[in-house]
């Protein structure tokens, strides 16, 4: 009778350590989804005011093409040639953003590129987004934050700017989302089987590789991630 009491007992610890194992997952996947999303809704701002900027600029292009024919119609060169540089330096800002047509996305793909540009680190960037999208905007931005994010981390291990680099392609390749993130890394890639391991100082900053993994497959794509000397280098495919 002793040992039916005891088995019950043991039994009931493991359900509850069970089951507080699996809340106190939800909770954290919960926390950090919360925090990634509240991120892309930040960025999401961003990005909408630097659109009024752009809407703005087109609105008064008339009124620049007035004042440079008053200058010329003056004879006024030099006040002219002034104008038109300040006017090339407002060109250069708005092209320096990737425009994709997808808000959420041009969000988060700016906010990272100018993150990764201020610490020096090259960035050739070329992204184009369907119109019509299975996978949530929300979802995509949390791939793309967090793929960007551990380029950006890796580059930085590298004490030389001239080696630090980040290539991101976003496109259509056989009816699939193909995302490709390529850098260079400053330290040793490590693999636990077929697994990659983060090598960011705390394991907690794992929950990106994570989540990465668990929206791909939530949407049954295709994620792979390999590595060579000095490169580290992810794909990403998702239904169209």
């Amino acid at each position: 009778m002793i040992f039916i009491y005891v088995g019950m007992a043991t039994l009931i610890i493991l359900i509850i350590l069970f089951a507080n194992r699996r809340y106190m997952h939800r909770l954290v996947e919960r926390r950090i989804s919360d925090y990634q999303n509240s991120l892309v809704t930040r960025h999401v701002g961003e990005v909408e005011n630097i659109y009024k900027e752009m809407r703005g600029w087109r609105h008064d292009y008339h009124n620049h093409v007035q004042l440079m024919k008053a200058y010329l119609a003056q004879n006024q060169i030099a006040e002219a040639d002034a104008y038109l540089n300040s006017l090339d330096t407002d060109l250069m800002l708005v092209d320096t953003i990737h425009k994709t047509g997808n808000v959420m996305i041009d969000a988060i793909l700016n906010s990272k590129i100018s993150l990764a540009q201020s610490k020096e680190i090259a960035v050739n960037a070329k992204a184009i987004v369907p119109k019509k999208l299975v996978v949530q905007p929300v979802d995509l931005c949390v791939i793309i934050g967090n793929l960007l994010d551990n380029a950006i981390e890796a580059c930085g291990k590298l004490s030389d700017a001239k080696n630090r680099f980040i290539r991101v392609y976003i496109g259509v390749h056989k009816e699939m989302l193909y995302i490709s993130v390529s850098n260079s890394t400053g330290v040793e890639v490590k693999k636990s089987g077929l697994v990659y391991l983060t090598t960011k100082a705390t394991g907690s900053h794992g929950f990106g590789l994570v989540r990465i993994d668990k929206i791909v497959e939530k949407y049954n794509g295709f994620v792979d991630r390999d590595h060579e000397e000095g490169v580290f280098a992810t794909e990403v495919m998702l239904p169209l």
